[in-house]
């Protein structure tokens, strides 16, 4: 299994669209209410961990911004394009239940989402994806805050705790939330607030 240094991973909070079970992929939406609760609850957990001087990784879109300028207190941020969410190719923009409709067959299967995603026409495909975020990885040196997204965080989880990329799509996927990654190991971080 490979080793990575330290990770603690968060995920954008709630946008317009993941209230909406729209497709985001690479587009973006703003923050709800409930996404800035969200980034708030996870500025609450990060100060002691700001204090031990973490390298800090931002996806470039803007609801991982959006999040990461709330939670991270102002802290500056490196963005990373190799941060940014699974491609959904021809889908992005579209409702998950006008998807499904198209593919009856999925109805007892009930995918998760990233299978959907892989799943997009002229999208990004789940090998491209990896492939994308393991070189990202193997980049980091020392511990590291990610803001991001949650198929991508659900497929960078898998990775550093050694699953098979297709466990990657049932791992939990919260917000307002911190997965710390340690050693192959995950644990998770939640504000009593």
């Amino acid at each position: 299994m490979p080793s990575y240094p330290k990770i603690w991973f968060l995920r954008h909070g709630q946008t317009e669209w993941n209230k909406d079970y729209r497709l985001q992929g690479q587009l973006d939406s703003p923050l709800t209410d409930q996404g800035i609760a969200d980034a708030q609850r996870q500025a609450g957990l990060m100060a002691p961990i700001l204090e031990q001087k973490p390298a800090i990784f931002v996806s470039p879109l803007g609801r991982a911004r959006a999040t990461a300028e709330i939670a991270l207190g102002g802290m500056p941020f490196l963005t990373d394009n190799r941060l940014m969410e699974i491609h959904a190719g021809r889908w992005q923009g579209r409702l998950r239940e006008d998807i499904l409709a198209d593919h009856p067959e999925w109805a007892e299967k009930r995918p998760s989402a990233l299978e959907v995603y892989e799943a997009a026409p002229e999208g990004e495909g789940l090998q491209a994806f990896h492939t994308r975020i393991t070189a990202f990885l193997e980049e980091l040196t020392m511990p590291t805050v990610i803001v991001a997204h949650g198929l991508l965080g659900q497929v960078l989880r898998a990775q550093v705790r050694g699953l098979n990329l297709s466990d990657a799509g049932h791992l939990s996927n919260r917000q307002g939330c911190i997965y710390v990654l340690q050693d192959g190991t995950e644990t998770l971080l939640e504000s009593d607030a």
